[in-house]
């Protein structure tokens, strides 16, 4: 058996371990459901990660290849190997930069005519480098809070150094040049689909299948016409960068992130229409002694005790709401007040003298005596007194009304300055609203010019 044998058998054993304990112990893992607010963007994950793997590489795959390169068994198995940064963009879908290096093998059956006299080739791959965009299909859950597998697929576009030798039937190799030069450079499109394997907080198991679709038809060393194309096969680790306390955005569940929101508010909620329930309770207990101790009424004055200011009333008592008993009506005499004629001619006098400066509420010297007999009046007797201003009809409404009021008004003011109690003197002006005589005479205006004074 070849060292190639050998390599090949190895690789595909300890893929096949690596991926049966990577899914056993996910099955069996503890991991903790990380918690992340909902709808809050992408800060509270991890999502830059980086990848190595390895694998091996075949002339063909589920696209057909060359059919005088279809002889495979584990000596035509090329090693393969290369690492990827990912940029993680959504919960379901990603970028990720690779970057290869290897060989791609294949060789014809004995009983297959061999084109231009090659029998074998081998093509190493330099280096080739790629961008892709990653879809994951199992990044949401309905079935279990944390995704420990997660298939996805991923297409891409990139450039690729690569160097073919071809081997004759007669043994002789040869290495097919391009421009002079045995390195060819060409575009080549890799359409991948595998699947992540979550085995720790952080760290992925990645099995990954890839067709790549070379912009080439020397690539296997054969120029016959159609571009060639490759597969490989590989099993990685993925490790995740960034906080370690963050959880990565490419293995969370959004539907259990969601969900787990909704049972805590639903849980906080019964705690505290719980908690509500029994203060309520304890209320409501609280509230009926309350109730049935104030019902309560000692000495039966029909106020209960605990708003009687005044307990033990004997009984009979009439008492206010306060449970006091109620004061003894005090009987007020009023005093009967008198006003005899000669009070009458007092005022009559004060009338009939009374004159005021034209068209102002100043008082002419010559009225002053009759109103000092006036205010004497009011403080031997305590009378009360009303002033009525009144004018005639000369000038307008709004003057009249504010020349009577303020003759009233000053009548009451000279009166208090002689001692009289202006609390009993209410003065008003009615202008020329009140006639006693017609104002279309000098004579009868005279009349309306008045002051009333009215004892009471």
């Amino acid at each position: 058996m070849s060292m190639f044998t050998k390599c090949g058998k190895s690789l595909v054993i300890a893929s096949s371990v690596l991926a049966l304990s990577g899914t056993a112990f996910a099955q069996d893992s503890t991991h903790k459901v990380d918690r992340v607010t909902p709808f809050n963007g992408v800060k509270d994950y991890r999502t830059w990660s980086v990848g190595v793997w390895g694998g091996g590489s075949a002339a063909f795959g589920p696209f057909g290849g060359p059919y005088y390169f279809n002889n495979f068994d584990f000596n035509h198995v090329g090693l393969v190997y290369g690492g990827y940064i990912k940029k993680q963009i959504f919960h379901n879908f990603g970028l990720q930069a690779d970057f290869m290096r290897g060989q791609v093998k294949g060789s014809t059956k004995a009983s297959q005519s061999l084109v231009d006299g090659i029998k074998e080739f081998k093509t190493d791959i330099e280096w080739s480098a790629s961008l892709s965009g990653v879809l994951s299909l199992g990044a949401i859950n309905w079935i279990n809070k944390q995704s420990y597998v997660i298939p996805y697929l991923s297409a891409g576009a990139g450039t690729m150094a690569f160097k073919p030798t071809v081997e004759t039937a007669s043994g002789k190799t040869a290495v097919l040049n391009s421009a002079g030069k045995a390195t060819h450079q060409e575009l080549f499109i890799p359409v991948g689909v595998g699947a992540k394997f979550v085995v720790a907080r952080g760290v992925n198991i990645d099995l990954g299948y890839t067709m790549n679709f070379v912009n080439s038809k020397v690539f296997d060393g054969v120029n016959n016409g159609s571009k060639d194309k490759f597969s490989t096969a590989r099993l990685g680790v993925e490790f995740a960068l960034g906080n370690k306390k963050k959880p990565q955005l490419a293995v969370v569940n959004p539907a259990a992130q969601v969900a787990m929101d909704l049972w805590d508010k639903n849980a906080a909620l019964k705690n505290s229409l719980a908690e509500s329930d029994a203060r309520n309770q304890a209320a409501i207990s609280q509230m009926q002694q309350e109730l049935n101790s104030m019902k309560t009424d000692s000495d039966n004055d029909g106020v209960p005790d605990y708003l009687d200011k005044c307990p033990n009333t004997p009984a009979g008592t009439k008492v206010d709401g306060a449970g006091c008993p109620l004061p003894t009506p005090v009987q007020v005499v009023k005093e009967k007040i008198v006003i005899t004629d000669a009070d009458k001619k007092v005022v009559k006098d004060a009338i009939d003298n009374l004159e005021f400066d034209l068209g102002k509420a100043t008082i002419r010297a010559n009225s002053l005596p009759s109103l000092d007999k006036v205010a004497s009046l009011l403080v031997e007797k305590n009378f009360s007194l009303k002033l009525a201003g009144h004018t005639d009809n000369t000038g307008s409404a709004t003057t009249n009304m504010r020349l009577s009021k303020e003759r009233a008004e000053a009548i009451k003011a000279y009166l208090v300055s002689k001692g009289a109690n202006p609390s009993r003197i209410e003065a008003t002006g009615y202008g020329s609203t009140q006639p006693i005589a017609s104002n279309k005479t000098a004579a009868g205006r005279q009349q309306n010019r008045r002051v009333e004074f009215t004892l009471y």
